[in-house]
């Protein structure tokens, strides 16, 4: 499993397969995004030299059961779920979102990523890496608004505009998989 980070930061969108390696990656996780990218030519590589049916698949952003929280280093659903919920039991007035709230994102349960693992064994056996999206996507200041409905939380939401937006948009092209049979629940 490779990951969307893989692609570059202003690829055009919704983002397809044919997209890596066009263009310089989001700087805040370049480092992530080379590793996975190593990764996928390394099952290339033994694919081709070994004939091993080994596939690469490029998932969305995740969430789900054992989640990373962490308030230093979990991604945006997590984080904002975290921030939300803990803000709700101390009854805090504000809390603050990174950025303005305008870069948009796609998300997948982790239990449709497994269906679509499941699915791509059965159903595929290219060498190129294959992408898997819902094809949904929302404003991250949308997501926090919906977070702090859900977890009740009544104070305000402000922006810090000192913290990086992250990429402005990120949705994967995931037609390859659609046109294979497969649907996210």
């Amino acid at each position: 499993l490779g990951s969307s980070c893989i692609y570059p930061k202003f690829a055009p969108q919704p983002i397809h397969e044919s997209s890596l390696l066009t263009g310089a990656l989001e700087e805040t996780n370049s480092a992530y995004g080379i590793a996975k990218i190593a990764g996928i030519l390394q099952v290339q590589a033994v694919r081709k030299q070994f004939g091993r049916h080994w596939i690469s698949a490029m998932p969305t952003n995740l969430y789900g059961p054992n989640d990373n929280y962490h308030p230093e280093n979990s991604h945006v659903l997590a984080a904002l779920i975290r921030k939300f919920h803990e803000a709700k039991v101390s009854n805090t007035a504000e809390v603050t979102i990174w950025g303005t709230g305008t870069p948009l994102r796609e998300f997948l349960h982790v239990d449709d990523l497994a269906s679509a693992v499941e699915f791509l064994l059965n159903h595929y056996d290219q060498p190129e890496t294959i992408n898997v999206g819902s094809g949904d996507e929302v404003l991250v200041s949308e997501l926090a608004a919906l977070i702090a409905e859900v977890v009740g939380y009544e104070g305000s939401i402000t922006h810090d505009l000192s913290k990086p937006d992250g990429t402005p948009r990120k949705i994967l092209d995931s037609g390859k998989l659609h046109d294979l049979g497969w649907k996210p629940t």
